[in-house]
């Protein structure tokens, strides 16, 4: 089938996507192998005229859509502009026969207008419970299910909090690229220059540091255990960086590219999610999880419902709250016996990918497109 057979998709999203490579980039760089993708951020603020900055991002094919907005625009006239924007990039480019795809509600502000042949709502987290979440966040999110013709969410916690809002709600969980962190696992690695001087042993986490971090856990655990060494992986968002505690012991080592990864997480003993619990933490479902998992290494998790079930009850995941009982899981993780966790692992992951979770959603897709007389493969 050629690529101009399917409908284009535009991605309305609150992640840049040469941020943290995560759901997003999984899915709308397979999206597309067989259409073209349209990945249209939220807007940069300064001065100077309304402009669209427009990248392709290779080998994925992608067209990131960075829009730049002058400083100080009130709500209402920034959505006009945005709207501007974005039926110009349509026109450029021949947009004609699309699927609405949103990560972010907030962009029905500016994209109602359209008459796309279906609407997806990927729904990853609970955005509403984030730090400096805009007020009106949940009346778009309404309305974005009324329009909506499918409904995915990132895990099992958000599907049972939505289930009941649209007919056809699907719960897909995070996926994982086995093959690619199924390279920490092997011996005679070369060190990133950052992390080989750290001494061990070392107890590892990769992504965002904001507000769902515990951050009084993961001082408590440096000051429990002044021996082990704590490396944090990612880009400080939303908090203070000076909230952040500080130790001898306790490494941050910054945003890294996603091929950089497995070079890290194979430097560990141990991989951490030392997530708060609280109200950005209530419907997440990590998809460092089965990374970690995908690894070879043992994880230590604090009591994030979507980690609980099932990776906690199957004994993949060693849950923990308190710090002295993070401490002790650390320890048994430790000591643990690698070969046993690992043939367990390989059971459960070979169950799931991003390829498969995909293909699951085209699937679905294209049945909508069918039923419609849009864009359907066989047309």
């Amino acid at each position: 089938m050629s690529l101009r057979r399917r409908p284009d998709v535009l991605c309305f999203s609150h992640l840049r996507f040469n941020f943290v490579f995560q759901r997003p980039q999984h899915l709308l760089t397979r999206c597309a192998r067989r259409r073209r993708v349209f990945f249209f951020e939220e807007p940069t603020r300064g001065g100077g005229p309304p402009r669209l900055e427009e990248t392709a991002v290779e080998p994925h094919g992608v067209c990131v859509a960075t829009p730049h907005l002058p400083a100080g625009v009130a709500p209402s006239r920034a959505a006009a502009m945005l709207r501007e924007l974005l039926d110009d990039m349509m026109r450029r480019h021949a947009v004609s026969d699309h699927v609405l795809w949103y990560y972010t509600p907030m962009a029905l502000a500016f994209s109602r207008h359209l008459k796309p042949a279906a609407i997806v709502y990927d729904c990853m987290d609970e955005l509403s419970a984030f730090a400096g979440a805009p007020p009106s966040i949940k009346e778009h999110e309404t309305e974005l299910l009324r329009l909506a013709d499918l409904v995915f969410t990132g895990g099992a916690s958000l599907y049972e909090a939505k289930r009941a809002l649209h007919p056809s709600v699907h719960a897909l969980p995070s996926s994982v690229d086995v093959a690619h962190f199924a390279k920490a696992r092997g011996g005679g690695r070369e060190e990133p220059d950052d992390q080989a001087s750290i001494p061990r042993p070392r107890l590892g986490f990769f992504g965002v540091l904001d507000e769902r971090m515990d951050t009084a856990l993961v001082a408590a655990v440096a000051a429990l255990r002044p021996a082990w060494q704590i490396v944090l992986v990612g880009p400080v968002v939303k908090i203070d960086p000076a909230s952040l505690p500080r130790a001898a012991n306790i490494h941050y080592l910054g945003q890294k590219r996603y091929e950089e990864l497995p070079m890290y997480l194979g430097g560990w003993d141990v991989a951490l999610m030392p997530f708060a619990r609280n109200e950005a933490t209530r419907f997440i479902s990590p998809t460092k999880t089965p990374e970690y998992l995908a690894g070879g290494k043992p994880v230590v998790s604090t009591s994030i419902r979507d980690v609980v079930q099932p990776y906690g009850e199957l004994g993949l995941v060693r849950i923990a709250d308190a710090p002295a009982d993070f401490v002790a899981a650390v320890e048994a993780s430790l000591a643990e016996d690698r070969g046993r966790l690992l043939s367990r692992v390989d059971d459960l992951l070979g169950q799931s990918s991003w390829d498969a979770t995909w293909a699951r959603i085209e699937r679905l897709l294209d049945g909508v497109l069918s039923r419609r007389g849009a864009g359907a493969p066989g047309r």
